[in-house]
């Protein structure tokens, strides 16, 4: 059952203030230390990144006191990105906020925990969309703040409403820092075991400097002695054809897709390490055979050629029959020779690779991926044993990343739902209380 609540403006229940500009202030008076000006991009996650922030000098700090920061305030972007949110939990120093941020300061009847969550729920947020999408300059203007109709249950449901949310919030941040910091360590180490690899023992090699005898220099830089240089043209696998992007033309018209059949893959299949089994295009059996030249095989490199050019992914064990699309390169190796999940790696982390690509750049932006620009791509090359080594490695980080993708993903899901059943008093708090 939902808690009483009141319809209360905003305006009734907080003390707001915002200003356009600051008296002249400009970038050059920033100084070293002081107090803290805080803007839009020193919030991230709701939070304010103090290390971040610019300073100013006593006297322009206290030039306008009315917008001097308190422990429990919420501040707010009001221009540029509107409606990034922070609430003040801790003041390291005096602050302030410039030109583009409003205060939002609740008096006795309003905690400003359940006000930050407020002000980052559908309701509000859905005020801050009309605003983008009605104005070529968004820009939220204080009425608009104190006009904003709110529903205010009592103080004590407001507390444990923002306890719990907080509590998922925090859950969320942490997870967000191990995803992070998974992140970081996979790509610093498959730079690593892509240019010194793992020794008889098992360990990383010595780096070049330290040990220049287990080396050798090579057109991607030092490698280890054992190691070869090839480019992707001679690691193909022996079948016909073993690059493809197709089918062109009047091969596949667009009235001969049905609703139920045989998988047409295309660029929303293929993402960074990972595809995507959300099918929308389909081929009958008969054009299957027809343009079976075109087929997917377990384990090729499938790369986006279209939209966000330079996607890889490999084709899982389990797709069964399915067509490549013009829109991607699919790419047998020769699997006794390279693992497709090394290159596959290479081919979204490594600069080798994206400085090779870039060379299909025009303008800045990346049209397409050539042919001969992949047949060319020079990949560093492992003893076939070293590589099974090398990929265990990187695919159990990469494992373990993708279970705490799938747990962030289920925090901020169930964050979505009870904060909106919360908010609007749809799921109860008073057995909590």
């Amino acid at each position: 059952m939902s808690e009483a609540r009141q319809t209360e403006r905003l305006g009734d229940i907080c003390y707001i203030k915002a200003r356009i500009g600051w008296r002249g202030l400009s970038s050059s008076e920033y100084t070293e230390d002081g107090p803290y000006l805080i803007a839009g991009q020193h919030i991230r996650g709701g939070q304010i990144i103090w290390d971040k922030c610019d300073h100013i000098t006593e006297q322009r700090y206290l030039e306008s006191h009315e917008i001097i920061l308190r422990f429990g305030d919420v501040i707010i972007t009001k221009d540029g990105t509107i409606g990034r949110v922070a609430r003040i939990d801790d003041l390291p120093g005096d602050a302030t906020i410039n030109g583009t941020m409003m205060l939002l300061r609740p008096l006795r009847r309003l905690d400003f925990r359940y006000l930050y969550h407020i002000l980052n729920g559908r309701d509000f947020q859905k005020l801050i969309d009309d605003k983008v999408s009605g104005s070529s300059i968004p820009h939220l203007f204080q009425r608009d703040m104190v006009e904003l109709k709110v529903e205010l249950p009592s103080r004590d449901h407001q507390s444990k409403i923002a306890e719990i949310l907080d509590t998922l919030d925090t859950a969320i941040r942490g997870t967000e820092a191990v995803v992070a910091k998974l992140k970081a360590i996979k790509q610093g180490l498959l730079h690593d075991l892509l240019t010194r690899g793992i020794d008889a023992n098992g360990d990383l090699r010595p780096l070049q400097s330290e040990a220049p005898h287990l080396y050798k220099q090579t057109p991607l830089g030092w490698l280890p002695k054992e190691w070869d240089v090839c480019a992707m043209q001679d690691l193909l696998a022996f079948v016909d054809p073993a690059m493809r992007s197709g089918p062109f033309g009047s091969a596949l018209l667009k009235e001969e897709l049905v609703s139920k059949g045989i998988p047409f893959l295309g660029i929303d299949n293929v993402f960074v390490e990972r595809f995507d089994r959300n099918y929308k295009r389909f081929v009958t059996p008969g054009k299957f055979l027809q343009l079976h030249r075109y087929a997917v095989r377990p384990d090729d490199l499938m790369i986006t050629i279209m939209g966000t050019v330079g996607r890889c992914c490999l084709v899982p064990d389990d797709v069964g029959e399915a067509l490549s699309s013009k829109h991607t390169w699919t790419i047998s190796l020769d699997q006794a020779r390279y693992s497709p999940y090394l290159a596959m790696l290479q081919v979204n982390y490594s600069d080798w690779v994206l400085r090779h690509f870039s060379k299909d750049q025009q303008g800045g932006t990346m049209s397409a991926i050539r042919s001969e620009t992949i047949r060319s791509t020079q990949l560093p090359m492992p003893p076939r044993d070293e590589q099974e080594s090398i990929e265990a490695i990187l695919s159990e980080l990469s494992v373990r990343l993708s279970e705490e993708e799938t747990i962030l993903q289920k925090y901020r899901l169930q964050k979505s739902g009870l904060m909106d059943d919360l908010l609007t008093g749809r799921t109860s708090v008073t057995p909590l209380l």
